[in-house]
């Protein structure tokens, strides 16, 4: 697939400053990405002809367009004369990306997939007297957390998002631990008596350290050079919305109290960028 995609390539793609995408690759799932319609309709082209050059073929049933935009744009694709849907959102690999580029649905939907998960397991393990805590636990942290919290390292936390979380996760520990609502138990002592980590900061924490990923990645390593460019262009009118940078890098100053600039001379120190996010104290006023 990789000699496909390289095979394929023209003048097309996404510009991000002096870099330009024209494509990204997950096992033999393909994205091509190109400014208009009629980019990536020749991009399509000659990737279709590169696979049936080797006996490949484009699933038309499974292949699906989709523009990147805050308003409705239509892009009209089409593979050996079937026309491809276009969509307002899909997954890949994993994550719900939509047209207009929030994460929030993506959010929500990880937030209802947790739910699935719990009530699924409602009867036969969160409140089954004959199994222990301890074995409770052991499914909260190997399947409740990994599945709420996947690709969380570029969520962008709002008040909103972070009370759902920890909704989210109340409802399940409380459970374990028996307490119900007319006891009136803080979450933070829920979790003491459970001994489990709270959720927003493992989120956080796994956000400062991708954070310390992207600064420390050599150069050409795609996602530090796509972290370190300046998107060219408008913006459109309003209030701009709150770029991942801008979010993480103030959420190593207020909570690790950090300044931005000194951020990249501290992440070389990757032993104590480590040590930092271990010491990561609990938010205040999380209940």
């Amino acid at each position: 697939m990789d000699r496909i995609s390289r095979h394929s390539q023209g003048l097309e793609g996404v510009r991000f400053g002096d870099h330009r995408i024209s494509s990204l690759i997950f096992a033999d799932d393909v994205v091509l990405l190109a400014p208009s319609s009629l980019d990536v309709q020749q991009a399509l082209g000659r990737f279709a002809a590169e696979c049936e050059a080797v006996g490949m073929r484009v699933s038309t049933s499974k292949s699906e367009a989709m523009v990147l935009d805050q308003k409705k744009v239509t892009c009209t694709l089409q593979v050996g004369g079937d026309f491809l849907p276009q969509v307002e959102e899909f997954k890949y690999p994993g994550v719900l990306f939509t047209s207009e580029g929030r994460m929030d649905r993506e959010i929500d939907r990880r937030i209802g997939a947790a739910a699935a998960v719990m009530r699924s397991m409602y009867r036969s393990v969160v409140v089954k007297k004959e199994l222990s805590r301890k074995a409770k636990l052991s499914i909260y942290q190997s399947i409740y957390v990994p599945m709420f919290t996947y690709g969380h390292e570029l969520w962008v936390m709002t008040e909103r998002i972070r009370s759902r979380i920890q909704a989210a996760e109340m409802s399940f520990l409380c459970r374990v631990a028996r307490f119900f609502l007319r006891d009136r138990v803080k979450s933070s002592v829920t979790r003491e008596e459970l001994g489990v980590e709270q959720l927003l900061l493992h989120i956080e924490r796994g956000q400062l350290r991708w954070l310390g990923h992207l600064f420390r990645m050599p150069p050409r390593r795609l996602p530090g050079e796509v972290f370190r460019a300046c998107p060219t262009g408008k913006r459109p009118r309003g209030r701009p919305r709150t770029r991942w940078r801008d979010y993480v890098s103030r959420l190593a100053w207020e909570r690790l109290g950090v300044p931005p600039e000194a951020l990249k001379e501290l992440f070389g120190e990757r032993e104590v960028w480590a040590s930092l996010l271990r010491l990561l104290p609990p938010q205040p006023g999380s209940g």
